[in-house]
């Protein structure tokens, strides 16, 4: 409530106009609507293509974005004021899932951007790139060895500027720089804001519970198990989103990139067959009820997210007969994976009151320190507002002799990949409080989820919002990770350095049944919005997938995907980061095909 009050008061001075070559109305651009590249979705992924294509100025190349611009909105420059940009609002699509069976029939919010720059400027900017097991599974499924940790740990370096925290601190024994870059285009950085009871009382944890949480120097090696320093896509005190990072002024004057907000892609036209491969010869979108079409000379490009992508396939006839015969959209590929076997991570979070006041809330509950707290960021972005939620992450594996593997197979990538995520807050970031007070929380996320989902349509209108059922929690694999994740957490706070600061858990779930525990997981867990599969890359000669190595859809010509769709697996971390990295990895394969 407070952020929300200080942004109404402020905000009008402080929205900066559209930048270099971002267009409101298509009667804005420059020449006729032909280019080389059409990408559709201007979120994530999309503007890292955007940006790498047209380093060679031959190439022209428009964005069409559905939403509005990220320039100007403070909510998301501001780290500390995420929680005012989700949903009902302008940024977001506002979307709602089906009933969840195992969720006791609950219907969620499903946040999903709806502005430039996509999930990357209103997500809780996690930089977490997961396990090397997870790419060199992908390297398998695909068989292809550019997905491969060592193949495409490049291209992590490609989008990662390291930055310096905002405070400036000393961060030696906080990270390993060999796994890093400087020399990136997205900022990266650890927490820039000194919790300092908070910090001691975590890494004093690592040296007195050290088989179940060991000190992990950087969990984004390749190797995260352990404990460690969150890093985030954070740069100077500010979020660093694809739309800030890669629309950077020095890219965003190029003559041959044109990105139009607010033009919502309804469908691909124009369709033809050549030599045996469906070929598209534009894309159909609206602003407002007026209808155009773009012509694309060289490729399509689809980058409109997991749940937008195949929201378009189907609608322009790609996807399963058997779905859309029945909504009159004619078929021109037959492709029954489109929107099929979908994974998000569940997620919940738990808190214990503490009796020291150096916790979130001494800002969130303090009228005049928020907007001390405020008026430094505005100054010099220093100060508490630098940074977001959770300053560490803990990433563990089930004990391997659990009673859940007598009837599962074990979901992960590896033995270096975990089943657990426990972000560790100093204080709750999201969420209503349970009583005034300080309080300490831990995020608690299934990583390795068994359960799986659709995107689907019930309708020929594209406009018409589309059917997301996430499946979560319908496996007991994943019921299982999240109770044990509960355990984890418990544990870590009866560690002896948080005896003399905690007062109790806000719930009392340490003495009551299983079937009690599992029915609260039941009405408590939400999705993290790290969805992913919908369009997911396979073997060239697979049968099943909907997009080949080199994310061509298959069956088609010149039609890529290139955002999280494509991953077939959901990989042990936040997606972010892996989705930087597959968008780099595929403008490269694009620049090979046309240079």
């Amino acid at each position: 409530m407070l952020a929300r009050k200080t942004w109404a008061l402020v905000s009008a001075g402080l929205i900066a106009p559209c930048l270099g070559r971002i267009f409101e109305n298509v009667s804005e651009l420059p020449g006729n609507l032909e280019y080389d590249f059409i990408v559709a979705g201007g979120g994530t992924a999309g503007l890292v293509v955007a940006n790498r294509l047209t380093e060679n100025p031959k190439f022209k190349v428009l964005v069409l974005e559905a939403g509005v611009s990220n320039v100007g909105v403070l909510d998301s420059e501001i780290p500390f004021l995420l929680g005012n940009l989700l949903g009902p609002t302008v940024y977001e699509w506002n979307y709602t899932t089906t009933p969840q069976s195992g969720l006791n029939g609950r219907v969620l919010d499903y946040a999903r951007a709806h502005m430039l720059g996509g999930c990357s400027s209103h997500n809780g900017m996690f930089y977490t790139r997961g396990s090397a097991d997870d790419f060199n599974r992908y390297a398998a499924i695909t068989a292809d060895s550019g997905w491969s940790w060592d193949q495409i740990l490049p291209y992590f370096f490609k989008n990662e500027r390291w930055s310096p925290p905002a405070d400036f601190h000393n961060t030696k024994g906080q990270f390993d720089p060999s796994v890093h870059s400087t020399k990136g285009i997205t900022s990266v950085s650890l927490p820039g804001f000194d919790w300092p009871i908070f910090y001691h009382k975590v890494l004093q944890t690592t040296k007195e519970l050290p088989e179940e949480f060991p000190f992990n120097l950087d969990m984004n090696s390749g190797k995260p198990l352990g404990l460690g320093w969150r890093q985030s896509t954070i740069g100077d005190g500010m979020r660093s989103s694809s739309a800030t990072s890669y629309l950077a002024p020095e890219f965003i004057q190029r003559d041959n990139l044109h990105i139009l907000i607010h033009a919502q892609v309804s469908q691909l036209v124009d369709a033809s067959n050549v030599a045996g491969k469906i070929v598209f010869g534009g894309v159909q979108f609206f602003q407002g009820i007026s209808q155009f079409t773009a012509k694309a000379t060289k490729e399509i490009i689809l980058s409109a997210g997991t749940v937008g992508t195949p929201n378009i396939l189907m609608h322009s006839g790609i996807g399963d007969p058997n779905a859309l015969k029945p909504l009159g959209i004619p078929m021109v590929l037959n492709l029954p994976n489109v929107g099929k076997g979908i994974q998000d991570q569940p997620f919940f979070q738990v808190a214990w009151s503490v009796n020291f006041t150096q916790t979130l809330e001494s800002i969130t509950q303090n009228t005049t320190r928020f907007e001390k707290a405020f008026a430094e960021w505005n100054k010099s972005h220093t100060g508490p507002f630098v940074m977001f939620g959770p300053t560490h992450i803990a990433w563990l594996r089930l004990d391997p002799d659990s009673s859940i593997f007598e009837n599962f197979t074990d979901p992960s990538a590896g033995l270096d990949t975990p089943h657990i995520e426990l972000a560790i807050a100093p204080g709750i970031g999201l969420g209503p409080l349970p009583s005034p007070g300080n309080f300490l929380s831990i995020g608690l996320a299934a990583v390795t989820p068994v359960s799986r989902g659709s995107i689907t349509i019930n309708s020929s209108n594209p406009f018409d919002p589309p059917v997301i059922d996430l499946g979560m929690l319908q496996s007991d694999f994943d019921l299982f990770t999240l109770r044990e994740a509960l355990k984890s957490a418990q544990r870590f706070f009866k560690a002896p350095a948080w005896q003399d600061v905690i007062i109790g858990p806000t719930q009392n779930l340490e003495n009551i049944t299983t079937d009690a525990l599992d029915a609260f997981i039941r009405e408590t867990v939400t999705p993290t919005s790290h969805l992913v599969g919908s369009a997911a890359m396979s073997a060239r000669d697979a049968e099943n997938g909907v997009v080949d190595p080199d994310l061509l859809v298959k069956g088609a010509r010149a039609l890529r995907i290139i955002d999280a769709s494509v991953l077939p697996i959901i990989p042990s971390a936040h997606t972010q980061a892996a989705t930087y990295a597959v968008a780099e990895r595929a403008a490269d394969l694009i620049k090979q095909r046309w240079m």
